[in-house]
């Protein structure tokens, strides 16, 4: 129990971090016991080998996704680096997908389940409370125990992101309806912790939460093997929300608080005209590149460097929409594929829930709603790229794969020891160590301790992490003298993301290696982010200089246009 607990929510809870990243640690924490937690279940199944036809069609998604990531890197340019990462999650991803088959085979599936609801509830619990300090209490937020909100008057949790609090508390309210299905939780206990964790949804200011509370609705009016407690419940749970909508309301007003809720409703309503704008944006890329995609990984530096003057002035390095994302990176024919083995598996999941009998039915219900959920939040969100959702989400995938009366020990030519999961769960466990070990040399760059070396030399050493190369090119693009290294560290760099600073540094390197025609266009694209930070850059082009002074490249109009491969 103590590994289920500690594999769902100490990644949740990790509020301290160092630069450059603020999510590393959760995702280091999340490979770490999720690997653990993978290798005590495989240890009380020792003879066991797992038939894995049941999950061939999610397995076959996932080879397609690494290949994919490989071949960005042989033929986009995609960094070794930013390859690692996705490849290193997509085979975690294999390997708790695996774990899940085969905890179903072995007729695991509510002990399991058990286990991962009491975590998950937990989770919610300490989620509900962090939320509570950065709204109630801001004060009390340190920073290092408890994040710091970003927005005034919204919950964001220890993940720094009010999207994915609410995610979490969405599978926290699943884990409720099992606990009190399976008679772990009082019936008074379920409204409790149901009604707490909606609360904590507007809190969180969410429109994805909110979305998700009505799938709970849903799930209440459609789900018949459910008891009278748990429908009831959840068809209660959209008055839950207009409740504590009211309630904090009235606190807002009598406190002089801000309600982060209301706040976001009467400035951007009910839709998210950012969120439209840039899937129209990825619509035209797929368009403009059907078959091939842009390449894994390479939506952000597609997306920056095609002129889209009424762009959403955010920077964007995903298109918050998991099929939006896959069609724009990979190309129709296969994204097409990925997308369809994947709603195969989801179809096999839902189908197994159905001919299922007693609590083992109601159990494949809440873990396919488990998926389910996170799934659908990836049609507005991208919770999948963070490790933290990626790999529980594939574990209850898995246990939800399989026909009904599956046998423990079945004899079949796909099958796989648990011996070679226990090792995959290894791994797992010492990759996140190692990565730990390697981010070493990209924090020293950015909040170098007492007597460390100059800068360059910094630089160099990041620049020969195996994982985080990357974040060392940054510093060097947007730190060295403009000139043929920062330029070429500039260009590695903007396969992770680009921003306003490196846009500007990577103008002036290329204006510093004669390539003025190409700084111009990095110019015309800053232009469109319509950033303060440009604006004051760019400010000079409309100061008054003596006659026959040249203008700054920067303020030279574009000579021709560059497809953004040509930026590589």
């Amino acid at each position: 129990m103590l590994a289920a607990l500690v594999a769902c929510c100490l990644a949740s809870l990790i509020a301290y971090n160092q630069p450059p990243s603020a999510t590393l640690f959760n995702q280091v924490a999340a490979l770490l016991t999720w690997g653990g937690f993978s290798i005590v279940l495989l240890l009380g199944q020792p003879a066991l080998r797992v038939e894995v036809k049941p999950a061939l069609p999610a397995l076959a998604a996932l080879m397609l996704l690494l290949l994919a990531a490989c071949a960005s890197m042989l033929w986009s340019g995609l960094p070794p680096s930013l390859a690692l990462h996705a490849v290193a999650l997509l085979l975690a991803a294999t390997v708790m997908l695996l774990v899940g088959r085969a905890m179903h085979q072995a007729g695991q599936v509510q002990a399991v389940l058990t286990l991962l609801c009491l975590g998950w509830v937990l989770a919610g619990l300490l989620c509900a409370a962090v939320g509570g300090v950065q709204v109630f209490a801001p004060q009390w937020a340190d920073g290092d125990w408890i994040a710091r909100s970003t927005v005034i008057g919204r919950a964001v949790s220890n993940m720094r992101q009010p999207n994915h609090l609410a995610s979490l508390l969405m599978w926290s309210c699943v884990a409720v309806i099992w606990l009190g299905e399976s008679r772990r939780l009082r019936r008074e206990a379920v409204w409790a912790l149901l009604g707490l964790f909606v609360f904590t949804v507007v809190l969180s200011a969410s429109r994805t939460g909110m979305v998700g509370v009505g799938i709970l609705a849903l799930w209440g009016v459609l789900d018949r093997k459910l008891n009278r407690t748990s429908r009831l419940a959840l068809l209660c749970t959209p008055l839950m929300l207009g409740l504590s909508w009211w309630l904090l309301g009235l606190w807002a007003d009598n406190s002089g608080h801000a309600f982060g809720a209301a706040t976001r409703l009467s400035a951007e309503g009910a839709g998210s005209p950012s969120r439209l704008a840039i899937l129209a944006n990825a619509w035209e890329l797929v368009k403009q590149n059907p078959l091939t995609g842009v390449g894994w990984g390479e939506f952000n530096l597609a997306w920056t460097m095609t002129p889209f003057p009424a762009r959403p002035v955010a920077f964007f390095d995903h298109t918050h929409n998991l099929p939006m994302q896959l069609m724009v990176e990979l190309g129709l024919p296969l994204a097409l594929l990925v997308l369809g083995l994947l709603g195969w598996a989801l179809y096999r999941a839902f189908v197994a829930g159905l001919v299922a009998q007693g609590s083992e039915a109601v159990a494949l219900r809440c873990a396919f709603l488990m998926v389910l959920m996170i799934g659908l939040h990836s049609l507005l969100e991208y919770p999948l790229w963070y490790a933290y959702f990626l790999l529980p989400a594939a574990l209850f995938l898995g246990l939800c794969l399989g026909d009904a009366g599956d046998a423990a020990n079945r004899s079949s030519r796909w099958t796989l020891p648990a011996g070679a999961l226990t090792m995959g769960g290894g791994l797992m466990v010492v990759c996140s160590l190692l990565t730990l070990v390697d981010y070493r040399s990209a924090v020293v760059i950015y909040a170098p301790p007492a007597g460390a070396a100059s800068l360059e030399t910094r630089i160099h050493r990041g620049q020969q992490s195996p994982l985080f190369a990357t974040q060392a090119d940054y510093a060097a693009a947007t730190t060295l003298s403009p000139g043929p290294e920062a330029l070429a560290a500039a260009r590695r760099t903007a396969h992770n993301l680009i921003d306003v600073r490196l846009m500007m540094a990577w103008a002036q390197s290329l204006h510093a290696t004669g390539d003025d025609e190409r700084a111009r266009y990095v110019v015309e694209r800053l232009r469109e982010f319509r950033s303060p930070q440009g604006d004051e850059w760019l400010a000079v082009c409309g100061e008054a200089r003596p006659e026959g002074e040249p203008r700054p490249f920067q303020c030279e109009p574009v000579t021709r246009v560059f497809e953004f491969r040509e930026m590589r």
